[in-house]
């Protein structure tokens, strides 16, 4: 892989973005394909340099607009990457944020500017990825996991109204384990943090009741 320095007066700041969605029953993330050095044609988070006078958050969704088509998401940071050998073009700082999409809010992937191609990509087969980008999508995905069992996270990733087994399922994907169903559901009701509503599921065989969070943000238990 070719390498060219470059020399900054300052460290450059860049920001680089972990977009999950499940879709298929797998947690997905969103990856974009390099059209230019370095890491040409490799897959990659999507992201990029600070403008100046942008704010970090400002920059990240930003990023998420122009190349995820992606807004109005679930957001957070998640870690500061300061290796000064994580880019071979030289000192490059990024900021990471993940972001949680649901599926019924999902739009096409689009490339912009230096991608020439943008999809979906379950975590049980992932390409090599460029930068120290997987190690980033590692500790989001261990983030991730962690918020699930302190808050209130998963309303993220489900639609408006859901049933309790479509919330078991979000657990269990992003998890990666099964879970048992009569302490699932005692646990998730004892925490009062959802509201039946008077709707109700359209399968055919004994409809489920829905819910809904009673908080559409995330707290904490």
């Amino acid at each position: 892989m070719p390498k060219t320095k470059e020399t900054f007066a300052y460290p450059a700041v860049a920001v680089d973005a972990l977009v999950f969605t499940i879709q298929g029953d797998q947690l997905q993330v969103a990856l974009i394909q390099r059209g230019i050095e370095p890491f040409k044609g490799c897959w990659a988070l999507p992201g990029g340099f600070v403008r100046p006078g942008e704010a970090l958050e400002e920059a990240v969704k930003r990023e998420l607009q122009e190349e995820v088509g992606a807004d109005g998401v679930y957001l957070e940071q998640l870690y500061t990457f300061g290796d000064p050998e994580r880019d071979p073009r030289g000192r490059v700082i990024s900021v990471a944020y993940f972001a949680l999409v649901a599926a019924d809010n999902l739009r096409d992937l689009k490339a912009s500017t230096d991608a020439v191609d943008a999809r979906w990509f379950p975590l049980h087969d992932l390409p090599t990825l460029a930068f120290d980008h997987r190690r980033i999508l590692d500790l989001a995905v261990n983030r991730l996991r962690a918020k699930l069992e302190y808050s209130t996270i998963a309303y993220a990733l489900l639609p408006h109204a859901f049933s309790l087994t479509q919330l078991q399922k979000v657990y269990e994907i992003i998890l990666d384990r099964p879970l048992d169903k009569r302490n699932f559901r005692k646990k998730i009701l004892s925490m009062d943090i959802l509201e039946q509503t008077d709707r109700r599921s359209g399968g055919a065989h004994r409809p489920a009741s829905l819910y809904i969070f009673k908080n559409r943000e995330v707290t904490f238990f």
